[in-house]
C-alpha cells in the first residue's frame, strides 16, 4: 500500500498521541546514553581549568572503572523495577495514568543528576530515571498498539524503536558540545525538561479505547475512537474486532455491567491466564520462555551496549577527538537502518533476520577487536558503523516481537515479564561490567562478545522456531490445538 495513501487519513489528533506518548522512549534512550560521550570529564579525567570563583557544585566527580560502571548500571535496576511494577498498574488504572506516572521520575531524576556533589547522587538520579524508563518502554508499545489503525499497527510499532534511538542521538548530539567544564550537567539536565514537555502533553491526551471497552465502558471507547479516527469515520468494524463487547446503551448501564459482570470475568481470566512460574513449567509454553530469555540475553550480550554507552571512551585512544563525532554518527545510522529494516522483519522472517544480525554483530566484534588492538583507526571506525547496523537489522527490533507471537494470549503477559526480567538483567551485566572488563583486557573484550554471538547464533538456528506468517502460538510451534 502506497503510504500516502493511509497517511492523509490519520488525524492530527493521533499523531499528537503519538508524539508525546514515544517521548517516553525517547528518554529511555537518552538516560541509556548520557554518560557517553561527557565521561572523561565527569569523572575528572579531563579537567579544566577555572577562570571564575568556585562555583557551588563540583567541576566534576572522581570515579574509577568500578564506580563509573556502578553509576551507569543502575540505571538498569530501576528499569527492571519499573518494567515489571508498570504492567499490573496499567492493566488496573490504565495505560495513560501509567504514563503519566512516568513522567514523575523523568523529571525528578535529572535533577538529582544534574546537581549530583558525589557518587551516590548520581546513582540516586540514575535509578530514579531508570524507574522512568522501564516502565515506559512496557507501557508505551500496548498504547500504540491499541491506538493505532489495525493495517499500520507494525509500523507505528516500530516508532518506538526509532524514538529509543532518537534519544540516544540527541544526548550524543548535547555532548558532542557540552562535554567541557562543568557543561555535562546541562546534558543531564535536560532530560529533566524533555520529562515536563511529555507530562503537558499527556494532559491533553486519551485512554486507549480498547482498554475501556475491555472493561465495559463502551460508550467512552467509542467516542475515544472516534475522535482519534475523525468523525468521518465508522468505528464499528474496528470495535467489533476487539471481540465481544456490551450493547451501547449509555455511561449508566456499562457501570452495572462493569461491577456485575466483573467477578465472573475475573474468574474466567484467572482460569485462562498462566503466570509468571507457571509459563516456565507449562508444556506449551516453556520452550517459548526458553526462547525468549535467550534471545533478549542476545540482545545485551552481543555487545550492543558497550558502544551506546561507552563508545566515546573505548575509542577515545584510538580516534581522539573523531570519538565522539563517530558516536554521533553511529547514533544517526542507527535511526537510519532500523527505519529502513523495519519492512523486513515481515518480508524475511524474524528468524532470518535475527541470525543475519547476529552474525553480522559477531563479525564486527572480530573486525573492532583487531582495529583496536593494532590500531588501524578506519578499521575500527567501520567496524562500530557495521555493528550498529547489524543490531538494528534484527536485535534491536525483533525480540520485543516475539514475546508476544511464540505463546498464546493467555502466556503474553507472564512471557513478557520474563523477557523484560532477562533484558533488563543482561543489560545491568552488560553496563556494570564492561569498563572493568574493557580496563583488563582492552580491545580484546570483543573477542568475547563474538565468541557470546557464536554461541547465540547457534542455539536460536536450532531452537527457535519461525513465527513469520504463522496466526497462533500452536502452528508456530507445530502441535495440535487444544481446547481447554
Amino acid at each position: 500500500m502506497d503510504p500516502r495513501t493511509w497517511f492523509k487519513d490519520l488525524t492530527p489528533y493521533f499523531l499528537y498521541l503519538i508524539l508525546v506518548s514515544t517521548i517516553g522512549p525517547l528518554l529511555f534512550g537518552f538516560h541509556l546514553a548520557e554518560l557517553n560521550a561527557p565521561e572523561s570529564v565527569i569523572t575528572c579525567e579531563k579537567r579544566s581549568i577555572r577562570t571564575s570563583a568556585e562555583p557551588s557544585l563540583p567541576q566534576c566527580i572522581e570515579m574509577n572503572s568500578v564506580q563509573i560502571g556502578l553509576v551507569s548500571s543502575i540505571f538498569t535496576l530501576g528499569g527492571l523495577i519499573g518494567a515489571l511494577g508498570v504492567g499490573p498498574l496499567s492493566a488496573r488504572y490504565g495505560r495513560l495514568p501509567s504514563m503519566r506516572y512516568t513522567t514523575i521520575p523523568f523529571t525528578i531524576g535529572p535533577i538529582f543528576e544534574a546537581a549530583a556533589p558525589n557518587i551516590g547522587t548520581m546513582a540516586l538520579g540514575r535509578f530514579i530515571s531508570g524507574l522512568g524508563a522501564g516502565a515506559s518502554v512496557v507501557v508505551v508499545p500496548i498504547y500504540i498498539s491499541e491506538i493505532a489503525p489495525p493495517a499500520e499497527k507494525g509500523f507505528f510499532g516500530a516508532l518506538t524503536q526509532v524514538m529509543v534511538n532518537m534519544g540516544i542521538l540527541i544526548t550524543q548530539l548535547l555532548g558532542y558540545f557540552l562535554s567541557h567544564d562543568s557543561m555535562w550537567r546541562i546534558i543531564l539536565g535536560v532530560g529533566g525538561l524533555i520529562g515536563i514537555l511529555q507530562a503537558a502533553g499527556l494532559v491533553f491526551g486519551e485512554e486507549s479505547p480498547k482498554w475501556m471497552a475491555d472493561r465495559g465502558q463502551v460508550t467512552k471507547a467509542k467516542r475515544i475512537l472516534r475522535h482519534i479516527r475523525g468523525n468521518a469515520f465508522d468505528v464499528e468494524d474496528e470495535f467489533s474486532s476487539w471481540g465481544p463487547h456490551a450493547s451501547d446503551d449509555g455511561d449508566d448501564e456499562e457501570e452495572t455491567l462493569l461491577h456485575n459482570e466483573s467477578g465472573d470475568q475475573n474468574k474466567s481470566s484467572e482460569k485462562r491466564i498462566l503466570g509468571f512460574f507457571e509459563v516456565a513449567r507449562h508444556p506449551d509454553t516453556k520452550k517459548a520462555v526458553i526462547s525468549i530469555v535467550m534471545i533478549m540475553l542476545a540482545q545485551q550480550l552481543c555487545g550492543i551496549n558497550s558502544i551506546i554507552m561507552y563508545g566515546v571512551k573505548l575509542l577515545s585512544g584510538l580516534l581522539e577527538a573523531n570519538s565522539a563525532l563517530l558516536n554521533l554518527i553511529v547514533s544517526a545510522l542507527n535511526i537510519i537502518v532500523t527505519a529502513g529494516c523495519a519492512p523486513l522483519v515481515d518480508k524475511l522472517g524474524r528468524k532470518f533476520c535475527l541470525l543475519s544480525s547476529i552474525f553480522g554483530m559477531g563479525t564486527s566484534s572480530l573486525l573492532l577487536a583487531f582495529g583496536i588492538l593494532n590500531e588501524i583507526k578506519i578499521l575500527s571506525a567501520v567496524a562500530v558503523l557495521l555493528f550498529v547496523s547489524s543490531f538494528a537489522l534484527g536485535l534491536g527490533p525483533v525480540p520485543f516481537l516475539l514475546s508476544s507471537e511464540l505463546v498464546s494470549p493467555d502466556a503474553v503477559s507472564a512471557t513478557q515479564s520474563w523477557a523484560l526480567a532477562a533484558n533488563w538483567i543482561a543489560t545491568f551485566a552488560v553496563a556494570q561490567f564492561f569498563p572493568i572488563a574493557n580496563a583488563k583486557l582492552h580491545g580484546k573484550v570483543y573477542f568475547v562478545f563474538a565468541g557470546l554471538a557464536a554461541f547465540f547464533w547457534l542455539f536460536i538456528g536450532w531452537f527457535v522456531p519461525e513465527t513469520k506468517g504463522k496466526k497462533t502460538a500452536d502452528e508456530v510451534w507445530g502441535r495440535e490445538r487444544r481446547e481447554d
